[in-house]
């Protein structure tokens, strides 16, 4: 059983995860030099932050224009039942659309936020129209497009 302290953070845990979530691939010899440990320390922590949750893995963060996929569009979508199997029905059904990159359920006038990826306007409008219109439960949906990604913490 875990106890209310395995979620407490301290000030160097802290300090490790914010320069890990710069940069995941630093070393373990310059981490402990920014956040003043020695190497077994910073490593031992490092494990423990894994090993508790905290930290849930590592990943390249890639410049979609250089894979021409740089539209991006964020869809509302309404579903036309919202009973538990219909939920499960299109919670699946979305995990399998590569372009669909995140998946909300939102507390709002609609049911589903999400965040789509695609190479320009008219393969968005294909995705929307052959796929995304397509799903589970589907009734609505409205688009916002981005002109500017003005502060985007994962890539």
């Amino acid at each position: 059983m875990k106890s209310s302290n395995d979620n407490h953070l301290d000030i160097i845990d802290e300090r490790v995860i914010a320069a890990l979530s710069k940069d995941g691939r630093i070393s373990i010899a310059e981490l402990a030099r920014q956040v003043n440990l020695s190497k077994t320390a910073c490593q031992m922590r490092v494990k423990r932050l894994e090993a508790s949750g905290h930290i849930l893995g590592y990943r390249a963060i890639l410049d979609h224009r250089r894979f021409g996929r740089s539209h991006i569009a964020f869809v509302e979508v309404k579903l036309s039942d919202t009973r538990a199997a219909a939920l499960a029905a299109f919670n699946a059904a979305v995990r399998a659309l590569p372009e669909v990159e995140q998946c909300h359920m939102i507390a709002s006038s609609f049911d589903y936020l999400l965040k789509v990826r695609t190479r320009d306007i008219v393969d968005y409008r294909a995705v929307l129209g052959e796929r995304i219109s397509s799903l589970p439960h589907v009734a609505q949906t409205s688009t916002h497009v981005s002109m500017e990604a003005v502060k985007d913490d994962h890539g």
